[in-house]
């Protein structure tokens, strides 16, 4: 990744046209060579960039370009030009440079379970009453031939129960389990049969309709009151 801070002009031409005028911004060269223009605002949000496919052209400044700094005291000291398979055009004018810097961020792993599914799991693991009296954990992440099932239990009665844990239960996360209790339930070693729960901190109506009809149970798990940070005490209502 390379991060420039510079003076610069930006102009883009293509399915609409916009104009950058000279500014001090930060100019981000990923390695998928996608370019986006940032200023110190707006969040994570560019104001103007150009997605990949596209290729990065760097050259030395023409004499005619000199007019567009006529009004400011910085000289052009390069030229970006940025072109897209479908015609897009992204021009940069570089003058004053702050910082030039490369880094090799290596093999990102891409994104994992965020902190408070990941958290919500291992909060449920360790207190598996949760679900109810006589409930143990078999094992978490539970491997299926399609992936693994977030935890599974046995209940009072020493059934089986395949738990998919979800920050936000949809359609999606029921969609999945009942695939995992799919591909369980022909397991002779878990037994004749294994019961499923889905359990988040909130389960949408259509999520929660379309599990009753699976026969597979709904929990709503407070996320704070298994980590004990809810204090009833506290509370109004």
């Amino acid at each position: 990744m390379r991060l420039v801070i510079a003076e610069c002009q930006v102009d883009y031409t293509g399915r609409l046209t916009a104009h950058l005028p000279w500014a001090r911004r930060l100019i981000i060269v990923k390695a998928d060579h996608s370019v986006s223009v940032h200023a110190d605002d707006r969040a994570y949000k560019p104001l103007n960039w150009m997605s990949p496919p596209c290729t990065l052209t760097v050259r030395e400044p023409a004499a005619d370009e000199a007019a567009a700094v006529d009004s400011v005291d910085s000289r052009i000291s390069q030229v970006w030009e940025v072109d897209s398979p479908g015609g897009d055009h992204l021009q940069i004018l570089i003058g004053e440079v702050d910082l030039d810097a490369t880094e090799d961020l290596g093999a990102d792993p891409g994104l994992q379970k965020d902190g408070v599914e990941a958290h919500l799991q291992e909060l449920l693991a360790e207190n598996p009453e949760t679900f109810g009296a006589g409930w143990t954990v078999v094992r978490r992440e539970y491997m299926t031939p399609i992936g693994p099932v977030d935890l599974l239990c046995r209940d009072a009665e020493g059934t089986y129960v395949a738990v998919e844990v979800k920050r936000r239960g949809e359609i999606d996360g029921v969609e999945q389990l009942t695939r995992y209790l799919d591909l369980m339930n022909r397991d002779h070693l878990l037994g004749d049969h294994v019961d499923g729960v889905f359990a988040a901190q909130q389960i949408k109506p259509q999520a929660r309709t379309l599990a009753q009809t699976r026969g597979i149970s709904c929990l709503t798990v407070d996320y704070d009151a298994l980590r004990g940070m809810d204090h009833p005490e506290d509370r109004l209502f």
